[in-house]
């Protein structure tokens, strides 16, 4: 069974007391598309799809619908999930939604059919901000990370993502060419701070968020999972309204608001539970995903 956070007018139109109402459903969901963070989400702590959600995705790919990895990773880091499913070769698995919705790419056609890079200005400007609090920023190719020096914690992302990461001696001048995505890893407390210095500074012009404690990105502007499943929907002929999102974290928030149905982890943040249509059961190192899809689309 699975809690349900219901949007305010449905609470009041059945005059439900309860601010969480539980509901069973008796028909499964009418889903065509499937976008999944990974990290916290599809994955388990050891950086792995565990088996009963390899086969629901694989089910649900051979049913026809789309099931689209959707992470803050480059292309290249999400690849090896993508091969891990088997479902690349599939129609419903050819697209991947990478750098937070800053690029989808489609592996049958081996190119990116949207991207979308921050202004040169607003990298450099942000990249002064950055080391004027004393931290060091980070920007992506679907291969590689590139910094000015190496540091813990740029060593922590190439670690975590599995691409290749270089130290750039001009790297001012080098940002100025435009990136999808800055990155700026440090202490939490740091980054809250320069998160709020970054908002007041750039306001519209840029999407600026943590997601995870120790990673605060900027992004272009109207841009996140939620948009770029949108503009996917939209290209395959798909109604939003026949469109899931799973996820955990901050940059989840547009997936979770934008999809027809948002799925929270129960081990995802508060925040993200509280604008979620569904809430798993299990977490990220229980299937959580896998039997949420056995449960209400299989």
């Amino acid at each position: 069974m699975y809690k349900i956070y219901v949007c305010q007018h449905f609470i009041n139109d059945l005059k439900f007391s309860l601010k969480h109402p539980t509901i069973r459903f008796m028909a499964k969901l009418d889903i065509k598309l499937i976008a999944l963070d990974l990290d916290d989400t599809l994955l388990n702590d050891k950086l792995a799809i565990t088996q009963l959600t390899v086969q629901a995705l694989r089910e649900c790919a051979q049913k026809g619908i789309y099931v689209v990895l959707c992470s803050g990773r480059a292309e290249n880091a999400i690849l090896p999930f993508v091969r891990q499913l088997q479902i690349a070769g599939f129609e419903a698995g050819r697209f991947i939604i990478a750098i937070n919705g800053s690029s989808i790419f489609d592996m049958h056609k081996r190119q990116n059919i949207f991207c979308k890079r921050v202004e040169p200005e607003i990298l450099v400007r942000a990249n002064q901000l950055a080391e004027a609090a004393g931290l060091k920023t980070e920007v992506y190719t679907p291969d590689t990370i590139y910094y000015r020096e190496e540091t813990k914690w740029t060593k922590l992302d190439v670690d975590l993502c599995g691409l290749n990461g270089v130290a750039v001696a001009d790297y001012e001048s080098f940002i100025a060419r435009g990136f999808p995505k800055m990155l700026i890893p440090g202490e939490p407390e740091q980054l809250l701070e320069l998160q709020n210095t970054l908002r007041q500074e750039f306001k519209e012009r840029a999407v600026i968020f943590t997601s995870k404690p120790y990673f605060l990105e900027l992004l272009p502007p109207d841009c996140g999972k939620g948009e770029a499943v949108a503009w996917l929907a939209n290209e395959l002929n798909i109604p939003i309204e026949q469109t899931m999102g799973f996820g955990d974290s901050m940059n989840d928030e547009s997936l979770m608001r934008m999809t027809g149905y948002g799925v929270a982890m129960c081990n995802g943040l508060e925040a993200i539970k509280q604008i979620a249509s569904f809430v798993t059961t299990h977490d990220n190192n229980h299937d959580g995903v896998g039997h949420f899809l056995y449960d209400n689309i299989l």
